[in-house]
């Protein structure tokens, strides 16, 4: 019996609108990055054990967010649960690729490059790029580069997530997440 993702229903609360700006900034940079097709995060819901689409560019944009999927299936669970990165070429050819799930997205991948975000000891989810450019899966320095652009984002998601309420304003400006992408884009060397 096969599971297919489950339709969106909120068992934590939606992220405040400077998280959602913050993720959708990443998965568009790390899309624009990689040449790929469509890039996604995924977060961790430990509770229900699953994984939730919280960001999505390109493919399926319009209406995964908030899908859910069994934390310990596919490529994205396998990161989740490794704490490692990971590039696959062929999915064809790949027995961790989960077709079922992807299918179920209305978009079926050739190629992927996934990596965890990762704060401390904990991994808080996954950031995938799907159908990246065929350069910018050649080797480890883009697995490397992937992984160090997740590890940014996981920190300013820790960030904005931890932060202690200021009691006249409640997000963040557009300059301190201007200058949070200012200090990813620095990481990357663009």
């Amino acid at each position: 019996m096969t599971q297919t993702i489950a339709p969106a229903v909120p068992a934590v609360p939606r992220p405040d609108p400077a998280v959602a700006e913050l993720l959708r900034s990443v998965v568009d940079t790390a899309r624009a990055i990689f040449g790929a097709q469509a890039s996604s995060i995924l977060l961790l819901d430990v509770p229900a054990d699953e994984l939730v689409f919280e960001a999505v560019s390109g493919q399926g944009q319009e209406f995964l967010v908030g899908r859910r999927f069994p934390a310990g299936r596919g490529i994205a669970g396998w990161v989740a649960a490794s704490g490692e990165p990971m590039v696959v070429d062929d999915l064809r050819a790949s027995t961790s690729f989960d077709r079922d799930i992807a299918e179920s997205t209305g978009y079926v991948p050739n190629a992927l490059m996934a990596a965890p975000l990762i704060r401390g000891e904990r991994v808080l989810g996954v950031l995938e790029v799907l159908d990246p450019s065929p350069q910018a899966r050649s080797g480890l320095p883009e697995l490397d580069l992937l992984g160090l652009f997740a590890r940014q984002a996981a920190v300013a998601l820790h960030v904005l997530t931890t932060r202690a309420p200021e009691p006249a304003r409640e997000t963040p400006s557009r300059t301190e997440l201007l200058n949070l992408l200012s200090q990813a884009r620095t990481l990357l060397g663009e």
